[in-house]
């Protein structure tokens, strides 16, 4: 079980989650289908939130951190999935170069990176760990707070590949966002596999894209198991670029908000919820916690404080001016030693390897939890959560609750690949 998970087991959820398991074989068979048609993102993650009454995902990365926060128990499938996708993408790959963010926060984010060295590592591959940081200039040993050591070694440039000293890589895995812009470094890479490509970061995606993309996902499997796709999809309205200066851009974005909320309103009434709807406003090419701000009325637009607005490259100024997307909020009714928590799927290739739970003492359920200060507790079952337990009551097993979460986990992931596919720049264009 998980220990101290209030709702995570209980509650109105159970009617979507017998829905689930009682369609299972269907599921499995749509993803089967699915994959022939299309290429998951090469890893992605994707934050819940379990309000009770609905299950949505509410952001989708696709250069994820934290995978340090997997227990051991999870990296046997992580560790399978990665052979799967790297032997998909270049069978003979022997040498791996991860390109980690110049963050820093340190330790706490290096820890990922040596996490994902040694999933690597156990694939099979010999790993090393390329920086573009250009305060790196010669190989830097680096000792984490758990004991692990990084090695972070600067990047070597050649025409047309990367490499670090004395190591030729055939694939690339970068593990950086890209939101302060695409370095040139990483461009015009025509002999080497960078894994993700360049348009899955914040330069080219969307957030509205991508749950444009969901909202598609959702509504056919919404139809293969036969549930209202707003059970699982959080209802949004894209605003584009609007000046938050002015009072026309106010305007604009006070029509949006209103509009959302009232769409809310008629779903809340439709299914007896006696909650009082609110919605987020986001950057729409940021994954970070800037930018977002919960709203329950237009009124409250006004007595929000600024917006701080992502830097989109090298040198710019903070501006009022950006594109936002105002999204349904959901809520989380899931605790964890009094603190407002929500589940994070973790993904690779097509496969759900693992999981944690975000949690913060200081927020409230309607609140991101996606800030510096949270705490990651993982996914800690008494029994095997790998497969669903059949024939078990619904809220009755961990691994049933989990099973769920993948499937919205790896609904969102189809949602990445229909959004990279369609901003992929080499994808032909037929008339």
């Amino acid at each position: 079980m998980v220990p101290h998970l209030v709702t995570a087991l209980t509650g109105p959820i159970n009617e979507l989650e017998q829905r689930v398991l009682d369609s299972m074989p269907a599921i499995e068979r749509w993803f089967r289908l699915e994959w022939m048609e299309h290429t998951p993102p090469f890893y992605s993650s994707v934050d819940i939130r379990n309000a009770g009454f609905k299950l949505a995902p509410v952001d989708t990365n696709l250069y994820p951190d934290g995978w340090d926060h997997l227990t051991s128990a999870m990296l046997p499938l992580a560790v399978q999935a990665a052979m799967a996708a790297i032997e998909k993408i270049c069978p003979e790959a022997r040498n791996l170069l991860i390109v980690p963010e110049n963050r820093s926060d340190g330790g706490s984010y290096l820890a990922n990176v040596a996490q994902l060295r040694r999933i690597f590592h156990m694939a099979g591959m010999h790993v090393r760990i390329g920086s573009i940081n250009p305060d790196i200039k010669t190989a830097t040993d680096l000792t984490l707070p758990n004991g692990d050591q990084v090695r972070l070694e600067p990047v070597i440039r050649s025409k047309r590949r990367l490499g670090v000293k004395d190591f030729d890589p055939c694939t690339i895995l970068l593990n950086n966002d890209l939101i302060a812009g695409v370095p040139g470094i990483l461009e015009e890479l025509h002999e080497q596999y960078l894994l993700p490509p360049l348009h899955a970061g914040w330069p080219t995606r969307r957030k509205s894209r991508h749950f444009q993309s969901y909202e598609e996902v959702s509504k056919r499997f919404g139809k293969l198991i036969g549930v209202d796709p707003w059970l699982i999809n959080p209802m949004f309205n894209r605003c584009g670029a609007v000046d938050l200066s002015t009072a026309q851009g106010q305007e604009s974005l006070a029509s949006s908000v209103d509009a959302l909320l009232t769409k809310i309103r008629r779903k809340y009434k439709e299914y007896g919820i006696n909650e009082k709807p609110f919605v987020a406003i986001k950057a729409d090419n940021s994954n970070t916690g800037m930018g977002i701000k919960m709203v329950r009325d237009t009124k409250d637009l006004s007595a929000l404080p600024p917006f701080a607005v992502p830097v989109h490259g090298k040198g710019s100024p903070p501006s009022q001016v950006a594109e936002w997307i105002v999204q349904e909020g959901v809520l989380t009714n899931e605790r964890m030693n009094g603190a407002v928590a929500e589940p994070v799927v973790y993904m690779m290739d097509r496969y759900v390897v693992g999981g944690f739970y975000r949690i913060h003492a200081g927020r409230g359920s309607e609140d991101t939890l996606c800030a510096p200060d949270s705490e990651f507790v993982p996914l800690a079952f008494a029994e095997s959560t790998h497969l669903p337990q059949l024939g078990v009551a619904p809220g009755a097993s961990a691994p049933n609750r989990f099973y769920m979460y993948g499937v919205i986990g790896r609904l969102a992931m189809l949602a990445a690949s229909y959004e990279l596919e369609a901003t992929d720049p080499e994808a032909e264009v037929y008339t």
